[in-house]
Parts: structure tokens; sequence; C-alpha cells
């Protein structure tokens, strides 16, 4: 049985820092491309970031480049999500989730190529 459980959300004044972590169980981790992506209250869930299985290749959003951060330990069956300067129009539901790759450098930012995806964690950003 798959599981991606996320944690690391909270409540954060504008300018401030969060680290999302996203733990996973019953995959090959190292075979998955790992995404983030959020949804906003009234609005569409939208792509964040990616990093292929490998973690050697990387992919943002125009709006948190720069701010944000993803990696991944493979030994952990972990993803990672640092958000630094944070915004107001950052807060969402943020979710992860995880698609298979042909290869070690495989990624995609398309939200209907993932296999599976985690509950949600809550960010929300103060002004």
């Amino acid at each position: 049985q798959v599981q991606l459980v996320e944690s690391g959300g909270g409540l954060v004044q504008a300018g401030g820092s969060l680290r999302l972590s996203c733990a996973t169980s019953g995959l090959t981790f190292i075979r998955y491309a790992m995404g983030w992506f959020r949804q906003a209250p009234g609005k569409e869930r939208e792509f964040v970031a990616v990093i292929s299985g490998s973690g050697g290749v990387t992919d943002y959003t125009a709006s948190v480049k720069g701010r944000f951060t993803i990696s991944r330990d493979n030994a952990k069956n972990t993803v990672y999500l640092q958000m630094n300067s944070l915004k107001p129009e950052d807060t969402a539901v943020y979710y992860c989730a995880a698609d298979w790759g042909p290869r070690g450098s495989y990624y995609t930012p398309a939200q209907r190529e993932y296999d599976y995806w985690g509950q949600g964690t809550q960010v929300t950003v103060s002004s």
C-alpha cells in the first residue's frame, strides 16, 4: 500500500520560512519523480516544484523560483520543500505526489501524470 504523508505546514508571517516534508512508503522511491502542488481557496490546484528520481533535475513554477527549494533524501524515502520569503499569495493546501519515471532524470509538472497523492498540509501566510 502506497502512502504519502505531508507535514510541516502551519501559520507564518510574510517573509518567514517553512519546510514541508513528504514521507513515502510502499513504493520504490528512487523510481519516482516527486512533485509539490498547491491549491488555494477558490482556485484550481497548481504545480509548484518537481524533482527527478535521481535528484539531479528540478523545476519550479515561476512564482516560487528563487524562494522555494525542492530536495529529496532517497535513503529516507522523503521529499522536502523549503519555502523562504513566504508571501500571502503562497497560502494554500500543499500536496506532494509521486510519478513513476522511466529513467532517473525524468520529471514532469503535469498533474495528470502523477500516480499517488498525499492528503495535503495547510500553509497560511499572514500579511
